[in-house]
């Protein structure tokens, strides 16, 4: 690769980001905002040198069978998780998969801190009430919710994000922390409590937040026969992937008063919404905001771009994951 390599940008990126590609690459930057089809994957297998590939980008196995000598030699997509690529067709195909790990940590277990306390003190409810002109004023028993202060938190997926969230918990609001991960979590700064079995932590904890990887080992992690493991005051809260939770499953537990509220800010079949979920007043309902911070997503540009750069100069990039 050099200076006249094409490079396809498939989401509009922040100009910082868009700028640095540009000074190494002959750019095109797709403004439709929509992801691309298995179809337009293989297209741009085809016509690109490489990629900044975004969430919902569908370079599936299809996309790279039918692309058997790909022009394009990097995928560096724009975020940590990377499930809508088929590492191991990218890897048969030769093109090297990137992510961009560590940038988006803090700012998602922000947004998942953000939910618990949304759905625990019904904050979002709160805000529609008061806009539809429905609040009479203070009243010693309206709107009572849920304390945080001193309750147990379950994480299922003890990684970056995990970590992060359970740090916030324990020190912020001095919550008892315990944890499901596949591998053995050492090392942490806090007290926490690994636990056999994601029913176990679900079953014992007030809030749950999930934050495994995406991809198919997690798919449908989260099923019905957990979530009504789980107690009825507690709260369910997911940043990971939409399609980690078998939402159907969701929506029955929560229509059946089997928990008591949930946050997400990720969905099975994104942008799509069950109606049921946006009928839910004990429901808070984000569009995908985890890493919605201009200095997180000028870092995750930076990121890809440098990943490229480095797979441009010969070198192995930086988030290399296949």
């Amino acid at each position: 690769m050099n200076s006249a390599a094409k490079l396809l940008i498939t989401r509009i990126l922040p100009e910082a980001t868009v700028e640095r590609a540009r000074a190494s690459f002959d750019v095109e930057m797709l403004a439709s905002g929509a992801a691309l089809s298995s179809e337009e994957a293989a297209e741009c297998l085809k016509s690109y040198d490489a990629a900044i590939s975004n969430h919902g980008d569908m370079f599936d196995a299809g996309a790279f069978e039918a692309v058997p000598n790909p022009r394009c030699g990097i995928l560096a997509n724009f975020g940590a998780g990377y499930d809508h690529i088929d590492v191991a067709a990218a890897r048969r195909r030769g093109v090297a998969v990137t992510n961009t790990p560590g940038a988006v940590t803090d700012a998602t277990a922000d947004i998942a801190v953000s939910l618990m306390l949304m759905a625990a003190r019904r904050t979002a409810e709160g805000d529609r009430l008061v806009r539809r002109g429905g609040w009479r004023g203070w009243q010693p028993t309206e709107m009572l919710g849920c304390h945080v202060t001193g309750k147990s938190l379950g994480i299922i997926g003890m990684g970056r994000i995990g970590s992060a969230v359970a740090r916030r918990c324990h020190f912020g609001f001095g919550m008892d922390v315990s944890f499901h991960n596949r591998s053995p979590v050492r090392g942490l700064e806090f007290p926490a409590a690994q636990l056999g079995s994601a029913r176990e932590v679900m079953g014992k904890a007030d809030f749950v937040v999930v934050t495994v990887r995406g991809g198919p080992a997690s798919r449908h992690l989260i099923t019905g026969e957990l979530l009504r493991a789980m107690r009825p005051h507690a709260v369910f809260v997911n940043v990971s992937r939409g399609d980690v939770v078998v939402e159907a499953e969701l929506v029955r537990v929560l229509q059946e008063g089997r928990i008591a509220a949930a946050g997400l800010d990720v969905y099975e079949f994104e942008p799509a919404i069950p109606d049921e979920l946006l009928a839910m007043e004990n429901v808070v309902l984000l569009p995908h905001l985890g890493t919605s911070v201009l200095e997180v997503r000028e870092d995750m540009g930076r990121m890809a771009v440098e990943n490229i750069e480095a797979f441009a100069g010969g070198e192995t990039p930086p988030n290399l994951v296949s």
